[in-house]
């Protein structure tokens, strides 16, 4: 289910759908996009068993890769693209099988072509399972024009 906010504009959700629809990782990971604009993403997914690792708990990569994603489709939405150029997790609670994950990124500042931004990853309970902090950088360069396929 995607949420386009009401101050987003068309080029926002177009730019954002045409990432998701290439970006075959977030597909597998079963993300949902709930809601973005420039500078905020929320997104959802839930955790099967493919992706537990040799203790019984989620691998750390799964909490990681959504806030990553969250980070990337937020501070993509604008209108140049943007690349992580440094990314830290910290892991204050396990996460399980089945649990329901929310990654929510926001930006924090920019400093010219840097941005900083942090994510929360909570599971169904509201407990946080992971912190995310990134720092990235803001090409020159256009989002290609979204096909519409």
């Amino acid at each position: 289910m995607t949420h386009i906010t009401p101050h987003d504009s068309p080029r926002t959700s177009d730019t954002v759908a045409a990432m998701l629809e290439r970006d075959a990782f977030s597909r597998w990971l079963g993300i949902d996009l709930v809601a973005v604009r420039p500078g905020h993403c929320t997104l959802r997914m839930h955790v099967r068993a493919d992706m537990m690792n040799g203790f019984g708990v989620s691998h750390g990569g799964v909490a990681y890769s959504l806030a990553d994603s969250a980070m990337a489709f937020a501070c993509n939405a604008g209108t140049n693209v943007t690349v992580a150029v440094d990314n830290q997790m910290t892991y204050p609670a396990a996460v399980h099988e089945n649990d329901e994950l929310v990654a929510t990124a926001d930006e924090e500042t920019t400093t010219g072509r840097l941005g900083f931004y942090r994510a929360t990853v909570r599971n169904q309970h509201g407990t946080v399972v992971a912190l995310f902090r990134g720092t990235v950088y803001r090409t020159r360069r256009p989002h290609p024009p979204f096909s519409g396929s």
